[in-house]
């Protein structure tokens, strides 16, 4: 396939306007088959990578059904994502566990729609005062064994898992996730700077929806957010839906931690791409009016997000955050969270032909390549 006339993102130049050319599931520097796609008047992108995201389309990825993750990928994928890693919630272990075996047979069945390409652990390892919209009942201390077995039911699969630093036995467990080869990102929290950072010390690489169920940033507590800034290696998931940061904070976070070190995120729920309404959420209910969810019994707690991960590309854009600098966000520095960035999230000769082309001036999608496939145009 041969990719024509588009302006093609590029890590050093932004967007470039050349031919972007597959051979197989790979891009390649020239094409041998006949198949021309035109893309003329679009942007380019890389597949985005959501690692981060909970349910859509009537279903979560916390119930364990072989049908809802296959149906949550097939609308992953046609709205431009091609890479998933969902997170469960605070729930008890057997039920974390059948989570994690679900993720395993869903990927080795090679399963329609956007790859699964790790399991994100959002719960259980948080604190009650910033729990936010998950279920206290089911909070457990840090626990590096319990992870361990969780990452065996996944078979290898757990990519990301949150704790709150200041819960006891934290820094024994961040060393033993990144034995497991998972990392350790910083969330639900009332840690301040001095734990936070001790967290960051002792391998934490990541913090979880920055701002939203952590301490505010402040000239005198600057706490998890300034811990993150103040450790390059770190990086700042972002939920840019307009509901859950303000536009002035979105613009002033790539500006703090700079393109590289954003990852945005959609963290959806079930009912993203679903009506208005009441929809049952780790064991709790939520309440959606429009782009906005909340928890059934507390309206002022935010339970996640209604957009999917390209339309928070679409939000930061429309923000002031420059489109070259929004799509690393969604595609090149989460495949870096994941361990997945030598084969996904850039367009490179020899990575997976997983790209989506966008309209310049709306940014609707015209078109999804994955690997090497045209799945929707």
């Amino acid at each position: 396939m041969r990719v024509t006339g588009g302006q093609v993102f590029d890590l050093e130049k932004d967007f470039v306007a050349r031919d972007l050319c597959t051979d197989g599931g790979l891009l390649t520097s020239s094409s041998v088959d006949g198949e021309t796609l035109d893309a003329n008047g679009c942007y380019v992108i890389p597949g985005l990578i959501d690692v981060h995201f909970h349910g859509c389309v009537g279903e979560d990825f916390s119930d364990a059904t072989p049908d809802g993750l296959r149906r949550m990928a097939d609308f992953e994928l046609s709205q431009g994502v091609t890479y998933i890693c969902p997170a469960g919630m605070t729930l008890p272990e057997d039920q974390l566990k059948r989570i994690c075996e679900n993720a395993a047979a869903h990927k080795a069945s090679a399963a329609s729609g956007a790859e699964l390409a790790g399991v994100n652990l959002e719960g259980p390892f948080l604190c009650m005062a910033k729990k936010g919209a998950q279920n206290g009942a089911f909070l457990h201390d840090p626990d590096g064994v319990m992870l361990h077995r969780l990452q065996e039911a996944a078979q290898g699969l757990v990519k990301l898992v949150t704790v709150a630093p200041e819960q006891p036995g934290s820094l024994d467990f961040i060393r033993s996730a990144r034995e497991d080869g998972i990392t350790v990102s910083i969330g639900h929290t009332t840690a301040d700077y001095d734990t936070a950072s001790a967290a960051y010390a002792a391998g934490a690489r990541q913090a979880t929806h920055l701002f939203n169920a952590m301490p505010p940033f402040t000239h005198r507590a600057p706490g998890v957010i300034g811990a993150a800034f103040d450790h390059p290696e770190v990086r700042a998931e972002l939920i840019c839906d307009g509901i859950h940061i303000h536009p002035s904070v979105v613009r002033a976070t790539f500006r703090l931690f700079g393109a590289d070190r954003v990852i945005l995120v959609s963290d959806s729920l079930r009912a993203t791409g679903m009506p208005d309404g009441k929809y049952p959420f780790g064991g709790q209910e939520i309440v959606v009016h429009g782009n906005r969810a909340t928890m059934a019994d507390d309206p002022n707690t935010l339970a996640g997000s209604v957009t999917s991960l390209m339309g928070c590309l679409r939000q930061a854009v429309r923000f002031g955050i420059p489109m070259a600098d929004a799509v690393r966000a969604a595609s090149l520095n989460p495949a870096r969270a994941i361990g997945i960035d030598h084969r996904a999230g850039s367009l490179e000769d020899g990575k997976e032909a997983s790209f989506v082309l966008l309209d310049k001036e709306d940014l609707s999608i015209r078109a999804i390549v994955f690997k090497g496939t045209l799945v929707q145009q």
